[in-house]
């Protein structure tokens, strides 16, 4: 018999009843763990992002992000046949996105992403820590803690970060000259934007707003309000790369410094494109 972390729970509902969103998540997830307790080889539930530790994260539009612990030899099993789940509301989509796991939709609108692992394969996914909705009790929190330091963010120095950014602006702008307008939009205006967000946290601390781990723009008008009032300068769509790469080679230039000559090049190719 394993322990359920009730802290955040909501109570139980009355059937018929409207609820909101986030106490049908929270429900949802309540009861997938109570069904991985007692389909006989769950070892344990881990939820994440926004149902595990940023529960204060958690509304209308999120989604349940869980790994589902089992005993060694029963991976396949949990993935192949999904009776565990053990859910009152029917599944109307379910795609298998990973080898480990699902992305799914039930008929009630909760939307899930999950993913079964043995004890052992903790240690090499990289996953940020999560909340123990269910776990047996002889089962040590340790083994589902991701192994310290493996999958930190990796940190880039200054001169890197406006590298990339200024070369996938001279990238892009010749591409958007041969009539490769959607290899250019992507090296513009996803690949040196990526760059110049990196940048901005050296000038705006970021807010309180936690960040992901693996997605850097989720959450970033939150964390970094300021320079997020730019982006509709910086992201100006498919027809308008020349304009957006002129505006954040702009923003480099007024806060780093950026190379005379490759300044001159992009430049150059922005006069071309115009």
């Amino acid at each position: 018999m394993g322990s359920f972390d009730v802290d955040a729970w909501p109570p139980v509902h009355v059937q018929g009843e409207q609820v909101s969103k986030k106490d049908l998540l929270l429900a949802r997830l309540l009861e997938i763990a109570h069904s991985v307790e007692h389909s006989g080889h769950g070892l344990a539930l881990i939820a994440l992002g926004s149902a595990g530790l940023e529960l204060d994260r958690l509304d209308e539009y999120s989604d349940l992000d869980f790994f589902v612990i089992v005993e060694d030899g029963c991976k396949q099993r949990y993935i192949e046949d999904l009776d565990w789940l053990g859910c009152k509301a029917p599944l109307v989509y379910r795609f298998r996105n990973t080898a480990d796991g699902y992305k799914m939709l039930f008929q009630d609108g909760v939307y899930c992403e999950f993913a079964v692992f043995e004890t052992a394969e903790l240690r090499h996914i990289p996953f940020v820590p999560g909340r123990i909705v269910w776990k047996k009790q002889d089962f040590p929190d340790t083994l589902l803690l991701p192994e310290p330091g493996r999958h930190a963010p990796e940190e880039r120095s200054v001169e890197w970060l406006l590298g990339e950014a200024l070369t996938n602006l001279y990238s892009g702008l010749s591409r958007a000259a041969r009539g490769e307008r959607l290899s250019a939009m992507r090296s513009i205006q996803v690949n040196a934007l990526d760059r110049l967000l990196e940048l901005c946290a050296t000038l705006e601390p970021p807010a309180s707003s936690a960040r992901d781990a693996f997605a850097y723009e989720r959450r970033y008008e939150q964390r970094h309000p300021r320079c997020a009032q730019s982006l509709p300068e910086f992201a100006q769509g498919y027809a308008r790369n020349v304009e957006s790469a002129l505006a954040i080679l702009a923003f480099l230039a007024r806060h780093f410094e950026v190379n005379p000559a490759m300044k001159r090049a992009i430049e150059e190719l922005c006069d071309r494109g115009t």
